[in-house]
């Protein structure tokens, strides 16, 4: 989800600059930091690293194409103090080829992952460096789980093979102009906006497979269009008057203190907010748009539950002339059967956020409204895996070749 998720202004740009008198005339000036550069083997260009000291390392061929069954792809984990990054350390601790080599947080470079986050002291890691100190010539991918607002600058900085999924909101809109509308500056990689490619797996599968740069898609907009995608391209509900009630835990929030997260604050209660206008609705309405060919419009309120995990999103929906609710259920069934992860409920199951806990699971089911012509759907993720981690790993595995379930399927936990 990143850290504003819930809807906060996203932060200042993380202080990058580099310090007085450890540069040298192989160092040029790249997305607002500086960035080291070592010749390529066989190569007449350069090779891009993010290091300020450290002696150059050895040197490899980027993967172009799928890798082989049993062989290593090396990981950077950019913003591993964070709940989304210590989940993608939690989902590759069962991963059979991915190896994290190198791991990013400013505020606690040169700790031990262990100390930050405990529950995975048993992981072999690499320390925490700072972004700046961070060495990529021996990485073939990156996931940057750093805040919103922060990673255009960083992701234009990184070298050009390697493979980038994306967990900020940074390239999830694909207008500039809309991006600045909602999140208050320009975008400073429109070069890179126009690469990148919007990841809603099971949607855009095929998109996905041969990009090298992937915008994960945030919880609330995964846990709304994965069931409202496929029935506004079949024609079997309308555009106009649908209405989105969603709930999220508070680790969506993010890992920064908060006094409004405080346990005093939200205890005990539920809490709206972003009610006028929160910034998952232009991704919201971006993805439907694009179902619908047309504009879509939807209402939408986010509203904060006392709980670590887990996001249900209840959608209202009007249908077409002669749909019926067993209708829409049948086409989502169609749709998703033989997908690993999303899952339609038999009879009039209610889909619950505790059966999805520490999966990559999306379960959902179609209700008849008592209003005629309408009908409900809910969808339950948990917003830290499938909302976050869990859907980023799926996109680096079809990028990498992988069969895109590698390393995810825990099942959840219960109770």
């Amino acid at each position: 989800m990143g850290s504003t998720a819930l809807g906060g202004r996203a932060p200042a740009r993380l202080g990058l600059a580099p310090k007085d008198g450890v540069f040298g005339s192989n160092l040029k000036q790249c997305g607002g930091f500086m960035l080291k550069t070592t010749p390529k083997v066989g190569s007449s260009s350069v090779r891009v690293r993010a290091s300020v000291a450290s002696s150059p390392q050895k040197q490899h061929s980027p993967k172009t194409s799928g890798v082989k069954s049993g062989e290593e792809v090396r990981i950077a984990v950019l913003g591993a103090s964070g709940y989304t990054g210590a989940e993608i350390v939690r989902l590759l601790a069962n991963h059979p080829q991915f190896r994290i080599k190198v791991m990013t947080a400013d505020r606690k470079a040169g700790e031990q992952f262990g100390s930050v986050f405990p529950h995975l002291i048993t992981q072999d890691l690499p320390n925490l460096v700072a972004v700046k100190d961070a060495d990529f010539s021996n990485v073939d991918a990156v996931f940057c789980c750093l805040p919103h607002g922060t990673t255009q600058e960083i992701i234009k900085g990184l070298p050009q093979e390697l493979k980038i999924v994306d967990l900020s909101a940074d390239f999830r809109l694909r207008d500039i102009n809309e991006y600045a509308e909602w999140y208050g500056h320009s975008h400073r990689a429109p070069e890179l906006q126009q690469e990148a490619v919007y990841g809603l797996t099971e949607v855009l599968r095929n998109e996905i497979r041969n990009a090298r740069l992937v915008a994960n898609p945030g919880c609330y907009p995964t846990s709304i269009q994965l069931p409202l995608v496929p029935l506004i391209k079949a024609k079997l509900i309308k555009v106009s008057n649908i209405i989105i009630d969603a709930k999220s835990g508070v680790s969506g929030a993010g890992r920064g203190a908060k006094e409004a997260n405080l346990y005093t604050e939200i205890a005990e209660g539920i809490h709206a907010y972003g009610i006028k206008g929160h910034r998952h609705v232009p991704e919201i309405e971006q993805g439907l748009s694009e179902a619908a060919e047309s504009k879509v419009t939807i209402s939408f309120t986010p509203n904060l539950i006392c709980m670590k995990r887990g996001m249900q999103s209840t959608m209202f929906v009007e249908m077409a002339p002669g749909v019926t609710a067993n209708d829409l259920y049948q086409h989502l069934k169609s749709t998703y059967e033989g997908e690993e992860f999303v899952k339609l409920l038999n009879g009039s199951s209610v889909p619950h956020t505790r059966h999805v806990v520490g999966s990559n699971y999306c379960f959902m089911n179609v209700f008849e409204d008592r209003i005629p012509g309408r009908a409900i759907i809910i969808s339950v993720i948990d917003n830290l895996v499938k909302g976050a981690s869990g859907q980023a790993v799926q996109n680096l595995n079809l990028m990498m070749g992988l069969p895109e379930n590698t390393g995810l399927q825990y099942q959840p936990l219960f109770p």
